[in-house]
């Protein structure tokens, strides 16, 4: 849906834009014409009332001169600088939850025409630990939004819920950060509580996770079977490791035992990527409401803590 409405944001402007410019250059100049014939009949000034009556400004034109500037500049904004995006599932907890709206960097990883989404300008590559909104690669009239764990040419390991990464070193290069170049990395975790979350009756233990030099939460339920059976498998590997290919992304929820990511469906290609997750705007607070009053989940709060930027 995302992607309709920025569509249809560069035909509005686009159209506008076109309709304010034909009439500027091709029938504003005639008005003025038989406004100048009239004020010589009249043998001065017309007052507006009578100026509009002689020489009309069509009411399409006059709602393109008017809309044109500001959809213009929400065009540029959406586009290119900042996109607002809603989190609703809870795949990225404790880091994001259901309700938070956020404000995604489009230009983080370069600048994209919003139309065809090809790039124009490289910016910079996504760092292990951003968290990235992107189009979701089985489907990309969706966005997701995960935490980037393995760069291009990394090796990655995720086994009885704990995460390994072999970087993709230089030649010569010993330390990534700080990952052993030419060894699996066994990260970091140290547990912060067991009592915060919970999926339906089992409580999630919320962990700090050291990902190179960034740290964050994450939550794993230590009930729940591995997800194994549905890993995607990769030629070559065995089913829990994978091996980044050139120019794509492995990509994983903070909830792990709750998200849908790259374990399941692969790698996320460069030009899918959408933007940096930057910070927190707004977040509600949600409950599911009685079907036959207020169907579906409601808001019944804000949460003014969460505002700011994001870990």
């Amino acid at each position: 849906m995302a992607g309709y409405f920025s569509i249809f944001l560069v035909l509005l402007t686009l159209g506008s834009g076109l309709i304010w410019l034909i009439d500027h250059f091709m029938f504003a100049p005639k008005r003025q014409q038989r406004l100048a014939l009239a004020q010589s009949s009249a043998g001065g000034e017309l007052d507006e009332e009578t100026a509009a009556l002689i020489a009309p400004e069509p009411a399409i034109t006059e709602t393109a001169k008017s809309i044109f500037p500001m959809i213009a500049a929400i065009t540029i904004f959406r586009s290119f600088l900042f996109e607002p995006f809603q989190i609703p599932s809870g795949s990225m907890m404790p880091t994001l939850l259901v309700g938070d709206f956020i404000l995604v960097q489009k230009y983080s990883y370069g600048v994209k025409d919003p139309v065809w989404r090809s790039q124009l300008i490289d910016v910079a590559e996504p760092e292990r630990g951003d968290i990235v909104v992107f189009k979701y690669p089985l489907d990309e009239r969706v966005d997701y939004i995960k935490r980037a764990i393995g760069l291009p040419g990394d090796k990655i390991v995720y086994r009885d819920k704990r995460l390994y990464i072999q970087p993709n070193c230089a030649e010569g290069e010993a330390q990534q950060g700080d990952l052993l170049c030419n060894e699996f990395n066994k990260i970091d975790m140290e547990i912060i509580n067991r009592d915060e979350f919970k999926q339906g009756s089992m409580d999630l233990v919320r962990l700090n996770e050291n990902l190179t030099t960034l740290k964050h939460d994450i939550l794993i339920n230590p009930e729940a079977l591995e997800m194994k059976g549905r890993y995607y498998q990769q030629p070559g590997t065995r089913s829990d490791e994978w091996v980044v290919p050139a120019d794509n992304y492995f990509m994983m929820g903070d909830n792990r035992d709750n998200s849908q990511d790259s374990r399941v469906w692969g790698f996320v290609p460069k030009e899918n990527l959408v933007g940096k997750a930057v910070f927190i705007w707004m977040s509600f607070e949600f409950e599911n409401g009685p079907d036959d009053i207020l169907p579906g989940w409601v808001p019944t709060g804000v949460r003014f803590e969460r505002l700011g930027n994001i870990q």
